[in-house]
């Protein structure tokens, strides 16, 4: 299992809210280009995104579904990468003094890529993960807290 964290210089209910607004997936998920809303109210269960990687002239639809989600704190997703197979990625959000520790904790479910894990892929998605946690800090770091949702645990 790859699993990384990063500590984020936000309050968690500023983090939480750039996790969950559907519209800002696309701007720290690393590897895709694009993303919307498809069913559901994100991040409720079982509400979905359809996002776009772009490999070469090729662009690939794909979808992530939320699984479970305690709001303010924790969201696991199930992200379906067609014949590649599907992954489980789990993201907790921890206060950390007046910061935030954000956890992500992926691995494969289903489909060539759990047939094909092994430690070169682990060290792959340990490089992904990094990119992502700071382009996450960096987009809760950088964004105005009155934009942002208000933290239903407080």
């Amino acid at each position: 299992m790859a699993v990384r964290h990063r500590m984020i210089k936000k309050r968690p209910r500023d983090v939480w809210a750039v996790l969950a607004d559907p519209q800002r997936y696309a701007e720290w998920v690393v590897g895709t280009a694009e993303s919307f809303p498809v069913r559901g109210k994100w991040p409720q269960v079982h509400a979905a995104l359809e996002f776009q990687v772009q490999v070469g002239p090729l662009t690939l639809n794909n979808e992530t579904v939320v699984r479970a989600c305690v709001e303010g704190r924790e969201l696991e997703l199930e992200a379906k990468a067609g014949p590649l197979g599907t992954a489980r990625i789990a993201i907790e959000v921890r206060p950390w003094g007046e910061y935030t520790l954000v956890i992500i904790d992926e691995h494969p479910l289903q489909g060539v890529g759990g047939v094909l894990h092994n430690f070169a892929v682990e060290a792959l998605i340990q490089i992904r993960h990094r990119t992502m946690l700071a382009r996450l800090a960096d987009l809760c770091e950088n964004t105005s807290t009155d934009q942002q949702q208000p933290d239903p645990s407080r």
